[in-house]
């Protein structure tokens, strides 16, 4: 695509959308579409909890482990992915992760063993490592700091759609062709999306940085000629280390609602699986005004003058912390209409930080490293996320109720807004 645009005054910017402004929006909704699918590849296993184990005769901590299966592998593979995104760039990472996760999650219909299953979760958590990494290497090569929370929690506020979408969505497939058919069908719909991020995806020219960037004239690094440093140096920073463990801890719960919570609803509320597939949505809708108000809100904190970090922690601290007082009080409810508010008023608290946590690690990474510490941050919240089926279906084996696993879950809340609110203060330096 030739280059045709020039660095526009405040004023022009204020009053017209340039092609290049459509340009990397148009992205954005890519990404949005994509992470729709991905996260609808991630709920369709936890839609069919209860359905795969009465076929295959498995314990709830057997399906503990399978639906962790995925988590384990793809929070692995975050270490390497970010600094593959940071070497290779964003369209081929993307396009590769996009083909590889959706044919895995296709050929999961012809599973006839637990190992089987297992191995292609596994494959699945692999293949989908690159994707968030790749979005906020994207989301600061075409968006400044000042604007950059909103189109990444946009991204984010993708898999909040497809986790609002997926119980009626994936139980009526399942209803209407069976699990095997629903699994066929969630993995062929991210086809199309490859082949139009391969068509339309472009890094930005020189001359578009210098204007996302105020900088007139000014040649940006490209990807591979950034400034090399060490991807080991990151964990010389204590800072990397309190993001890995908050984000750990925040996303304990987080997957204790994507992955059990359709279980929840019918074990412990009484709900039919028809009935499930709507009350489930309830929570995950709330969840995508949560990822949005989070990142409007350290936008907004940024344009008024307050320090880049302090802006993006206040979300992050307040969500976790709103999360625990919601979530602590759920076992000891009686009310089934009180027990879903307090499920909703959680799962909105503990999307506020979701989007914000990428946008944190693109303000405060070296230049040339912004994936990298995005991967290494993910990988923490994803080992919290990987535990979190496995600790819950260990707890039901051993105690037949939720009560401690929502105790458990407001506990790590705390332990994440602290993380963040008293030990993530300054940019990650270079060793």
């Amino acid at each position: 695509m030739k280059d045709t645009l020039s660095v526009p005054t405040p004023a022009e910017t204020q009053t017209k959308v340039t092609p290049f402004s459509r340009l990397r929006w148009g992205f954005i909704t890519l990404l949005l579409i994509a992470a729709i699918v991905n996260y609808l590849d991630r709920a369709n296993l936890s839609v069919a909890n209860t359905t795969i184990a009465k076929e295959f005769g498995f314990s709830s901590t057997e399906m503990g482990m399978l639906l962790s299966a995925f988590l384990w592998p793809y929070a692995l593979a975050n270490l390497p992915a970010g600094w593959l995104v940071d070497k290779f760039g964003p369209k081929k990472m993307f396009a590769g992760a996009l083909g590889f996760w959706s044919t895995f999650t296709a050929l999961t219909a012809l599973v006839n063993s637990y190992s089987f299953f297992y191995g292609l979760r596994m494959l699945m958590g692999i293949s989908e490592s690159p994707f968030f990494t790749a979005g906020i290497k994207i989301t600061h090569r075409w968006f400044a700091e000042r604007e950059r929370g909103l189109p990444t929690s946009i991204i984010n506020t993708g898999s909040q759609i497809a986790n609002a979408i997926a119980p009626p969505i994936l139980t009526a497939l399942m209803l209407t062709i069976g699990w095997r058919g629903m699994f066929i069908v969630i993995g062929v719909a991210g086809i199309p999306l490859m082949l139009a991020w391969i068509k339309f995806y472009r890094d930005p020219l020189a001359r578009e940085e210098a204007m996302i960037h105020g900088r007139a004239g000014a040649t940006l690094p490209r990807d591979g000629t950034e400034p090399k440093a060490k991807w080991g140096s990151l964990f010389n920073n204590k800072t990397t280390w309190f993001m890995i463990l908050g984000n750990f801890s925040i996303m304990f719960t987080i997957w204790v609602y994507l992955t059990w919570l359709p279980s929840y609803l019918e074990k412990s509320l009484g709900f039919s699986l028809k009935q499930t597939g709507w009350i489930a949505a309830i929570p995950f809708f709330a969840g995508i005004l949560g990822v949005l108000c989070g990142g409007a809100i350290s936008d907004k904190f940024i344009r008024s003058g307050i320090n880049t970090v302090t802006a993006r922690k206040i979300p992050i601290v307040c969500g976790a912390a709103l999360a625990a007082c919601f979530v602590a009080p759920i076992p000891f409810v009686h009310s089934t209409p009180i027990a879903v508010l307090l499920l909703t008023l959680g799962y909105f608290a503990s999307q506020m930080p979701s989007g914000v946590i990428w946008t944190l690690a693109t303000d405060i990474a070296p230049k040339g490293q912004v994936a990298s510490l995005g991967a290494i941050q993910n990988f923490g919240g994803f080992l919290g996320a990987a535990l979190a089926p496995i600790m819950t279906g260990i707890i039901l084996d051993k105690t037949g109720e939720f009560t401690n696993v929502f105790l458990l879950g407001a506990g790590l809340l705390v332990i994440g807004a602290l993380s963040y609110g008293l030990f993530v203060k300054q940019p990650v330096t270079k060793a």
